[in-house]
C-alpha cells in the first residue's frame, strides 16, 4: 500500500465520479485500498500466479476487447504485463505512468523500457526528471510525454481519531514512508537524536508498511542504540492516516529520492506544516521553501533543526500549515490533476473518434 497505488485507486474513483466507465485491474490481488474504491468501479482480480502467466494475460485481453475499453493506463511495472495484453486488444490505447521513485540512486535498464513503451500511446511521468528520462533515454516523442503531478483526494466519510498514538499535543511529528532505503528513515532517527535532547516531549511516529525487513531490523536496531524507544515509534501500514495526521503537528520527509511523494501532499491536505528534502518534485509542491520547510538529503543536523524550529514556534506552524493548505487544494487538488489526465486521454483518442463526439467527454 504505497503512493503509486493510492493514486490508480484516486483516478479510478475520480473518473467514476464524472460519469466515465472506469475499471480498476488488480493483476495479483487486491488490498487494504481495494476498500476505498468506488461502488461505480469495476474490479478485475487477474489472480496472476508469475511475471509471465499467459492465463491471467488471455483474461485482461478478452476484457479489454469485450468491455471495448478505449485507455488502458498501467501504472508503475505493470507496463510490462499490460504491454503484453496490448498484443492481443489493438482497439485499446495504452497509457504508461511512471511513479519510480528510486530514480536518484537506482539506473533502470531503458532499453526493456524502450522495448514496452513502443506500443504506448504516451508516457505521464510525476516529476520532471521521469519525463526527461522518458524523452531522453526511451526515445519516446516530447510531444507524448507529460509531467502531471499526483493528486490527493478526500477520502469518504469521516474516521474516528486512534486512540492509542503515542505523544502529546504539540510535540508529535508524523512521517508516512514505506520502510525502503530511499526514504532514508536512518537520517530521520539520527536527527531525532538531536532533537529529543533539545525538546524531550517531541516524539516521532513512522507509519508505513515494513515489508523491507532487513531495513525494518536495522531501524530497531538504531532507535534501541539511541536510547529513544520513548520518542520513536513504528507504527506500520495504517488504514487511518488521514486520523493520524489529524492529531500530529508536524509532517516530515527524509527522502534521497522521490517521485511526487503522496504522503506530502498529504501532509498539506491536512493542514500540517512540513520539513523535506529538496528532492524529485518536493521543492516544486512546497513552493521552493515558502509553503514548508526545505532541507537538504542526508543531512541530520539541518533536519534536526527544522523539526526544533517549528516545535518551538506554535506560529510558524500555523502559518506554515494553512499556506501548504491553501497551495494543494490549488495545485494538486483532485479537480486540477484529474483534469489533466482527461485531456491527456482525449489526446490519445482523438485521432480515432474527431472533435465532434468524444467518448470521454462525461
Amino acid at each position: 500500500m504505497g503512493g503509486m497505488e493510492a493514486v490508480a485507486v484516486n483516478l479510478a474513483n475520480g473518473l467514476a465520479e464524472r460519469q466515465m466507465r472506469s475499471f480498476l485491474c488488480f493483476t495479483r490481488a487486491g488490498g487494504p485500498l481495494e476498500e476505498r474504491l468506488a461502488p461505480a468501479v469495476t474490479r478485475l482480480d487477474l489472480g496472476r500466479k508469475a511475471l509471465l502467466d499467459p492465463a491471467a494475460l488471455r483474461r485482461l485481453a478478452r476484457f479489454i476487447n469485450r468491455h471495448q475499453i478505449d485507455i488502458v493506463h498501467a501504472h508503475g511495472s505493470s507496463l510490462f504485463f499490460s504491454a503484453l495484453a496490448g498484443l492481443f486488444a489493438s482497439r485499446a490505447h495504452f497509457l504508461w505512468h511512471d511513479h519510480f521513485g528510486r530514480y536518484a540512486t537506482e539506473e533502470r535498464p531503458a532499453w526493456i523500457y524502450r522495448m514496452a513503451t513502443r506500443r504506448c500511446a504516451g508516457i505521464i511521468a510525476v516529476n520532471q526528471p521521469l519525463a526527461e528520462w522518458a524523452r531522453r533515454r526511451l526515445k519516446a516523442p516530447a510531444a507524448r510525454v507529460w509531467y502531471v503531478p499526483n493528486f490527493v483526494a478526500q477520502p469518504p466519510g469521516a474516521m474516528a481519531p486512534p486512540t492509542d498514538l503515542p505523544g502529546t499535543p504539540g510535540g508529535r511529528i508524523v512521517c508516512v514512508a514505506n520502510l525502503r532505503p530511499e526514504k532514508d528513515h536512518a537520517t530521520l532517527i539520527e536527527a531525532m537524536k538531536r532533537v529529543s535532547q533539545a525538546a524531550p516531549a517531541a516524539t516521532l511516529l513512522l507509519a508505513g508498511e515494513g515489508s523491507n525487513q532487513a531495513q525494518a531490523s536495522r531501524l530497531q536496531q538504531q532507535i534501541r542504540r539511541h536510547d529513544l524507544a520513548s520518542h520513536v515509534f513504528l507504527l506500520g501500514s495504517r488504514p487511518d492516516i488521514r486520523a493520524i495526521l489529524g492529531l500530529c503537528d508536524i509532517g516530515v520527509l527524509s527522502s534521497v529520492s522521490e517521485g511526487m511523494p503522496l504522503a506530502l501532499l498529504e501532509y498539506g491536505s491536512a493542514g500540517l506544516p512540513a520539513v523535506a528534502t529538496a528532492v524529485g518534485q518536493v521543492p516544486e509542491v512546497l513552493d521552493d521553501g515558502r509553503a514548508g520547510l526545505l532541507i537538504p538529503p542526508r543531512q541530520p543536523a539541518a533536519l534536526a533543526e527544522a523539526l526544533l524550529k517549528l516545535l518551538r514556534s506554535p506560529e510558524l506552524r500555523s502559518s506554515l500549515g494553512t499556506a501548504f493548505q491553501r497551495r494543494v487544494q490549488q495545485r494538486y487538488g483532485e479537480q486540477a490533476v484529474l483534469g489533466q489526465i482527461i485531456e491527456i486521454y482525449k489526446t490519445l483518442t482523438w485521432r480515432r473518434n474527431g472533435p465532434s463526439s468524444h467518448p470521454l467527454d462525461p
